[in-house]
């Protein structure tokens, strides 16, 4: 409307025009009381569980490492937004999701200093240097953690030794700082006998347990089967995430490693082992870096999948997860060109 209203409406004051002249925005104009900073705590809290047993189960250098990494991704993005000039964004709970989850992708003895490297390496390089939150390519947190494997593969292969056997595990949270082997790394170089040797039991169901649990050797954030479970199904339940994407990932390498092995305990073994449930639930369901149409994320999960089963039999690291879907970060932009809805109301090229 004109800004002299009242000379064409005589008998009006200003107020009433005021009153009654439309607001006219940019879509969208149906709005959702979800918030970036609402969705990125939720995801944090939904972390906590595993991270907390992480801490419990390995000891307070895990801690320390959380803390660590997540404090450098927060300064590291509120550095790198001051110097551009940009809206400090530090609030919204995004650079301390990285942080943690970096954490918990990384060995619970790692030097302290390498968790802030992870963290330059995730925010400045992989997030802020893209354009920020919303415009990175690929996950930021497994990206800190592929540089760091690269550069220092000692220092991320040296995992936390258990103590005594899977029971004794299961009523004592001692651990020993020294190096250690996988599950998925003996299983892949010594074969079930040496995994049964790991557990100090033969007994599949007393390994699952452990599996499940958490008492096992990994990762700080990745050993709780089930505390990441809840933490999933909250995400699902808000509606975060779609159930679709993490039950297509793990069963993708279920079926696979079970009919590769030809045995239905190691395809289940799989399917608890390393950082598949964290990677299926808090990584692969990435708002930014996945698919926008579900069925692109479901092709998007089938290749995490597959490429986890690929790297676990056929390369030189018993696990995949982290660079599967790093690779499939890569290939979201075809598959979002691939599966891209129909636009209703256009005519096909050629139609009459």
């Amino acid at each position: 409307m004109s800004p002299d209203m009242k000379g064409q409406h005589p008998g009006m004051d200003g107020k009433e025009i005021k009153q009654q002249m439309l607001t006219v925005s940019s879509s969208p104009h149906v709005r959702d009381k979800e918030s970036i900073r609402k969705i990125m705590w939720n995801v944090i809290a939904a972390l906590v569980p595993a991270a907390a047993f992480g801490v419990y189960h390995f000891g307070m250098n895990g801690l320390i490492n959380i803390i660590v990494a997540i404090v450098s991704a927060v300064v590291f993005e509120f550095l790198w937004e001051k110097l551009m000039h940009q809206r400090i964004t530090i609030t919204d709970g995004s650079a301390v999701i990285t942080g943690l989850l970096l954490a918990m992708c990384c060995p619970p003895n790692l030097p302290w200093w390498m968790a802030i490297i992870g963290s330059f390496l995730a925010i400045v390089v992989c997030k802020q240097s893209m354009g920020g939150l919303g415009y990175n390519l690929f996950n930021p947190a497994h990206v800190g953690r592929a540089g760091l494997m690269v550069s220092w593969p000692i220092a991320m292969t040296t995992w936390t030794r258990m103590n005594g056997s899977v029971a004794d595990m299961a009523s004592s949270s001692s651990v020993d700082a020294l190096a250690s082997a996988t599950p998925l790394n003996v299983l892949k170089h010594g074969g079930t006998d040496s995994l049964f040797q790991l557990f100090g039991t033969n007994d599949w169901m007393s390994i699952y347990k452990s599996m499940f649990l958490g008492f096992r050797s990994g990762s700080l954030g990745e050993t709780s089967t089930v505390l990441l479970l809840i933490g999933g199904i909250y995400l699902i339940y808000k509606g975060y995430i779609k159930w679709q994407v993490p039950v297509v990932m793990i069963a993708t390498v279920g079926i696979l490693m079970g009919l590769i092995a030809g045995d239905a305990h190691l395809a289940l073994f799989h399917m608890m082992a390393g950082g598949l449930i964290i990677g299926a639930f808090f990584m692969a369901t990435d708002m930014v870096t996945a698919p926008i149409t579900l069925k692109g994320q479901i092709i998007f999960a089938f290749g995490c999948g597959l490429i986890t089963v690929l790297i676990r039999q056929l390369g030189g690291y018993p696990e995949g997860v982290c660079y599967s879907i790093l690779l499939m970060n890569a290939l979201t932009p075809l598959i979002d060109r691939a599966v891209k809805p129909k636009v209703f109301g256009t005519v096909k090229k050629g139609a009459k």
